[in-house]
């Protein structure tokens, strides 16, 4: 099997271009490979359709970013026309496609279709599809740390029921289109700097759909579609963090006419947790000690996301110290282990003593141990800083 090249290399754009940017590479890239400039080039054919696949996933942000972390190998099923399922290289596209997706990219000089033999005078329905939604959803540290399944009513636009989303009053209330004679789509031939070419568009009168409605729903007014409401259940895997987003395939708006839904996006919002900061996929915890635990050492009760965790203070833990309980962080979304809690140690000096306990306190400071402590580790945060990664 061929390797695929580098999609920023396919393109001639570096990493980091911006969107404009890679737009006019593929323009420029997608002109130069055109079928009707290369007739019966089957080498341009192939250049075409790779500049294609590659502007497909780059002009993509969610695609780009999987592209950008894991490469080729992240666009397995991603789906659309990137990616080893059913992409431009396993034969799963025709040219045809590619004009339909990306014909607006030329500007109007290749419309929706071609006379270079590709498969241009074949004929098919256009297929409506309905607008993406998107809403925010706040999660709780243990609902991230889990996972949890979420159950949301949506308000959306849906089928409508009187007439099962085709628009129609009843079976009977279609015709054929007389502009594009149940086709879907008209021919024109335009003349660009390459010469004459033949372009495909859909119809205006039909919008691509080969027929009109001539008695329309009374409910939809010939739309199919109406305001209304679906409980969506969503499952949420662990791990998932602030900005993130999911992404629920056919739950957005329903489309005129029984087209595909749109799909449903998921913003993931973290509600902050009262004792544990996340940091990454590790929990930091502020822990609170007296001086004489400190100094004799102690057993202490930390929080974990679902119960609480006892540790020990070994006698002379100093302020600052990071105690790490593993594995009891945040599990990684794609499944690569799981993050840490680091206990910072922080001790918790009085404010104001009596006079008994000043006087005890004088004693001790000038005491052999205390004395040495305050000249042994003075100046020891690189060691503070080392212990943080033990």
């Amino acid at each position: 099997m061929a390797t695929k090249r580098d999609y920023y290399e396919v393109l001639g754009v570096q990493r980091g271009a911006s969107a404009d940017e890679i737009k006019k590479a593929y323009r420029k890239a997608a002109i130069q490979y055109h079928p009707d400039k290369n007739p019966g080039d089957k080498e341009a054919e192939e250049k075409f359709k790779e500049a294609a696949e590659a502007y497909d996933v780059l002009s993509n942000p969610d695609k780009k970013a999987r592209y950008d972390q894991f490469g080729h190998e992240g666009m397995s099923g991603a789906g659309g026309f990137g990616g080893s399922a059913g992409g431009f290289g396993g034969g799963g596209f025709t040219m045809e496609d590619i004009f339909s997706q990306f014909g607006d990219i030329f500007g109007g000089h290749f419309g929706g279709g071609f006379s270079g033999g590709f498969g241009g005078g074949r004929s098919r329905e256009r297929v409506n599809r309905g607008s993406d939604l998107r809403i925010k959803v706040k999660l709780t540290l243990k609902e991230i740390v889990n996972g949890t399944t979420k159950k949301l009513k949506i308000n959306k636009m849906i089928a409508c029921d009187q007439c099962g989303g085709t628009g129609a009053k009843d079976k009977s209330s279609y015709a054929t289109c007389t502009t594009c004679n149940g086709s879907g789509y008209v021919t024109q031939v335009v003349n660009t700097f390459f010469g004459r070419t033949q372009t495909t568009q859909p119809c205006p009168t039909c919008h691509g759909e080969g027929r009109i409605i001539t008695t329309p729903c009374p409910k939809c007014h010939g739309e199919g579609i109406v305001r209304g409401e679906e409980i969506v259940e969503i499952r949420i895997p662990a791990g998932v963090g602030e900005g993130m987003q999911l992404t629920v395939s056919g739950k957005g708006n329903a489309a005129r006419h029984g087209g595909v839904n749109g799909d449903l996006l998921v913003l993931i919002e973290e509600e902050p947790d009262k004792e544990l900061v996340r940091d990454g996929n590790d929990l930091i915890y502020n822990l609170n000690i007296t001086f004489p635990q400190a100094v004799l050492g102690a057993s202490v009760e930390v929080p974990t996301v679902d119960a609480r965790a006892k540790i020990k203070i070994e006698p002379g833990t100093q302020a600052g110290k990071v105690l790490r309980l593993r594995g009891k962080g945040i599990p990684d979304v794609n499944g690569y282990g799981r993050g840490d809690i680091l206990v910072v140690v922080n001790i918790d000096v009085p404010s104001s003593v009596s006079a008994s306990e000043k006087g005890l306190l004088e004693q001790l400071a000038q005491t052999e141990h205390f004395k040495q402590a305050g000249q042994s580790r003075d100046m020891n945060i690189f060691d503070r800083m080392r212990s943080f990664f033990r």
